[in-house]
């Protein structure tokens, strides 16, 4: 590859055509890139040409342009360009470059998003699997792409639960004396504490490499047969515990909607467009298990490209930072596959197929992908519609006066009936009011996991507090719709408790999550009439579910909030002067808060980093007295 030459002029009379004419006289006929920026110096568009002089020339044809390449042709001030060895690695430098300066009249794909990648250490006796992002290191082995944070820690939680791996860090490991609590839930095969032999652990992480390589079926059967062997020997507690990895590993199968059987490591990426603007959808499979999928919204397709030509020039920005599978299926076929197939091959150091499948299973897999950008693409675009629109809508299908200005939805969050959490976010023609969002931590007392009670102490607080503030409702903090999280069950505890208040104007809807908890199947519950569901894809359904998703995920962040506090909370935070540091180093050392209670002065003077003033004070605060 060669340095970039440049053809370049300033002066206000010149127009972009004459740039583009007289950059031809020293063009050269082989490969490259071109950029055209405008007066700013600002990427206009960037091309990749097998003849960079035959393929600029065209742009001198301005009566065969479309409208789009004429704006850009006026526009153009300044003309750059980048030879190449080959045609291939032409379209992967112009890739990167759309990625990079964001063109305004190219394909751009817009996301910066890193991919997360699971990370298994080499360079310890005991390797660490852990969740990944950004550059590789040696002395580790990686698996990936995932499509999401979400999907690396599923695999990761079943990497635990089938293989017992540790995924503690090395500071952490090292310092341990007693198992923590992944060996108590057995997730952990506890090796810091030498609950297991090297070589013993050496085989799980043999068996989980297996796994991550698509060979599920063989380690089933081999833990199958040990179950077997174990048992005909009476070792029942051995017996047991290979039983749950078996029925860890039957679940991970299970959780997948979509596989690719015989297909190790391929990706699957399908189009759909509406009006002008595209979204691709694509699913990452990497040793035949799926490893989640990711919408990718792209600007400034223009209707006169084929899907054929957006989906070929998202491929080259996909794989830019990302290395390509062996495998692409695709919904579409470009019109320079067989280019884009040896450029991706140019980038990966081995063969790169580019296949468009007429049937059977890899048929079906694309399908669903392009089920899923068509569904991305209508969210969006119902996110897109008028606010004013999609309230008119909820005003329409409620049956109310007017449409709302206030929309209030309420959840709740516990764990068993622990940690308890009631939440409202709010929503207006503005969007969501973040500011008015309430949480309301549960009181009671309530039997553990009782949600009606839950609902009905949120609502006694929530308008009997509203009640004493604003009885004329003058502040406009009084909703207009209020939107429950549940049934039948969880409108009627709400009507009770509205009616027990004297407020009985205000419409109640209780949002029930339809079979297997599938979205656009919600029931809508209503006073007074039977319970409905609306069309899949009707805008007004995607701004209801926008919304009890946002509570649902505002309750969520609460609970966790609060079960953490907990959690960290011990009785070592009373003792004056002990800081996150020291008590890190106390728990680390003696394991609990409970060992650093027991503990003697001489122990506490033999914790690293507790100086020998810091001893005696923890000692006497818990032995208060002592000599």
């Amino acid at each position: 590859m060669q340095e970039p030459s440049e053809i370049a002029e300033t002066a206000p009379s010149v127009t972009g055509l004459s740039v583009i004419e007289t950059a031809l006289a020293t063009l050269p006929l082989s490969p490259g890139v071109y950029r055209m920026l405008d007066a700013k110096g600002d990427a206009l568009y960037v091309g990749k040409a097998r003849s960079l002089k035959r393929r600029v020339h065209a742009y001198t044809q301005v009566a065969r342009l479309p409208e789009r390449l004429r704006r850009m042709v006026f526009e153009t001030r300044q003309l750059e360009v980048i030879t190449t060895g080959s045609e291939a690695e032409a379209l992967l430098l112009e890739a990167n470059l759309i990625k990079r300066l964001r063109p305004r009249f190219n394909i751009v794909l817009r996301d910066d998003k890193s991919y997360p990648w699971l990370v298994m250490t080499e360079d310890h006796p005991y390797p660490q699997i852990a969740k990944h992002r950004g550059e590789r290191r040696k002395g580790a082995s990686y698996w990936g792409p995932f499509a999401s944070a979400w999907s690396v820690n599923q695999t990761l939680t079943a990497l635990q639960r089938v293989f017992l791996l540790r995924s503690c860090r090395d500071t952490v490991f090292d310092t341990r004396d007693r198992p923590c609590l992944l060996y108590q839930i057995r997730r952990c095969s506890a090796p810091c504490v030498d609950r297991i032999s090297q070589a013993d652990y050496a085989e799980l992480v043999r068996e989980a490499k297996q796994f991550l390589s698509g060979e599920t079926p063989s380690i089933q059967k081999r833990l199958a047969a040990e179950m077997e062997q174990a048992a005909e020997k009476l070792e029942f507690e051995r017996a047991a515990a290979i039983r749950d990895r078996i029925r860890g590993l039957t679940h991970v199968q299970g959780q997948d909607r979509i596989n690719l059987d015989g297909v190790g490591d391929a990706d699957v990426v399908a189009i759909h467009r509406i009006a002008g603007q595209s979204c691709v959808q694509v699913f990452f499979f990497r040793g035949g298990r799926n490893n989640g999928n990711r919408p990718f919204f792209l600007s400034h397709a223009k209707e006169g490209e084929t899907e054929e030509e957006v989906l070929g020039s998202f491929l080259g920005q996909l794989y830019d930072d990302l290395p390509p599978p062996p495998l692409v299926l695709l919904s579409h076929e470009p019109p320079e596959k067989d280019l884009i197939a040896e450029a991706l091959t140019l980038k990966a150091g081995r063969r790169v197929e580019l296949h468009r499948p007429q049937r059977g299973e890899k048929r079906e897999a694309v399908q669903h992908a392009e089920t899923n950008a068509r569904e991305a693409l209508e969210r969006r675009y119902a996110e897109g519609t008028a606010q004013e629109a999609l309230l008119a809508g909820v005003a329409t299908l409620f049956d109310l006066p007017a449409a709302p200005e206030r929309i209030e939805i309420y959840d709740n969050s516990h764990i068993q009936g622990t940690n308890a959490y009631g939440v409202m976010v709010a929503a207006g023609a503005a969007g969501l009011l973040k500011q008015a969002y309430r949480k309301f931590g549960i009181k009671g007392p309530i039997a553990p996991g009782d949600d009606f009670a839950m609902m009905r102490e949120v609502f006694e607080r929530r308008f009997g507090r509203a009640l004493k503030e604003d009885p004329g409702r003058e502040s406009g903090t009084w909703p207009d719709l209020v939107l429950i999280d549940g049934g039948a069950g969880q409108l009627s505890a709400a009507r009770e408790v509205m009616a027990g208040l004297g407020v009985e104007d205000i419409p109640l809807v209780a949002v029930a999550k339809g079979p297997d908890r599938d979205a656009g199947r919600e029931w809508f519950h209503q006073t007074g009439k039977p319970a409905f569901q609306l069309p899949p894809r009707d805008p007004v359904l995607y701004y209801l579910q926008r919304l009890r998703d946002e509570a649902h995920r505002f309750a969520i962040t609460t609970h966790r909030a609060g079960r953490s506090k907990a959690i960290t909370r011990s009785e070592l935070d009373d003792v004056p002067g002990v800081g996150s540091a020291i008590k890190r180093r106390l728990l680390n050392h003696f394991g609990s808060a409970r060992g650093v209670r027991q503990a003697g002065l001489e122990d506490l003077l033999n914790c690293p980093g507790v100086g020998p003033a810091m001893a005696r004070r923890i000692h006497e605060h818990f032995h208060p007295g002592a000599a």
